[in-house]
């Protein structure tokens, strides 16, 4: 069986405009390549050989630019949405998902070994998995703990507060489906709030490595740096990988 990647690439990318006006999120050149080019190039390095691009705005483009896939050795198909459907309700479009499959979204830059991920979500038969990076928060100013009276009980000078971000890269297995509506907008956080209701577990998977986003426009500045910095790190080259039974 194949080893299978969906990519979510159908958003308008509303706070990255006025840049996607005219191009599509995905398509917003990172260097030289467009950033879906970079996923995809990182998917085929690490043995995906069916990659699905679940699309919408501006979907015509996307399919003119990466076609088939041959050109970087996968099989590329389309998932064409009719209305927006957020991050996971597309997946009810698709009718031959394997019982596992990676996730992701069309505008991530990571170094994550999206094979490693992917395998140990598989190997441990978990329902779902979520690549997460630790961010720090620091507060600029003297933070004040008071007591019920209002008597000052501690000071904090500019506190740091670490927590864990989704990266938008996910192992599914396709039992999670049932647990979506059909044809209704259904996101990531509409699916975290069914599984803990349903107490069904949902694995946690800290990286500490590379990875940003492009959905501002200060966060695609900084992307563009990145990359040229750590170029021959991000932009993976195909090779022959085994195929993967899943």
């Amino acid at each position: 069986m194949c080893k299978r990647a969906v990519v979510l690439a159908g958003g308008k990318g509303k706070r990255l405009r006025p840049y996607t006006v005219v191009l599509p999120k995905p398509l917003m050149p990172i260097g030289e390549y467009p950033i879906l080019e970079v996923i995809i190039r990182q998917l085929v390095f690490f043995g995906f050989d069916h990659i699905t691009l679940a699309v919408n705005h501006q979907a015509d483009i996307i399919r003119a630019f990466f076609q088939d896939g041959e050109k970087w050795g996968t099989h590329i198909d389309y998932s064409l949405e009719t209305a927006p459907l957020s991050t996971i309700a597309p997946l009810k479009l698709l009718s031959d998902l394997p019982d596992n499959f990676l996730l992701m979204n069309g505008d991530v830059l990571t170094d994550l070994d999206l094979s490693e991920f992917f395998l140990k979500h598989v190997s441990e038969q978990r329902l779902f998995t979520i690549s997460a990076s630790r961010r720090e928060h620091v507060i600029d100013y003297g933070v004040l703990d008071t007591d019920h009276t209002g008597r000052l009980s501690g000071f904090r000078e500019k506190p740091a507060h670490e927590y864990l971000v989704s990266m938008g890269i996910y192992g599914v297995n396709r039992g999670v489906l049932d647990l979506v509506p059909d044809s209704l907008k259904f996101g990531f956080d509409d699916l975290m709030s069914s599984m803990l209701t349903a107490n069904l577990p949902v694995h946690v998977e800290p990286y500490s490595g590379e990875w940003l986003d492009i959905g501002r426009p200060d966060d695609y500045l900084n992307a563009i740096e990145t990359f040229e910095q750590k170029k021959k790190q991000l932009l993976r080259q195909p090779c022959a990988n085994p195929a993967v039974t899943v």
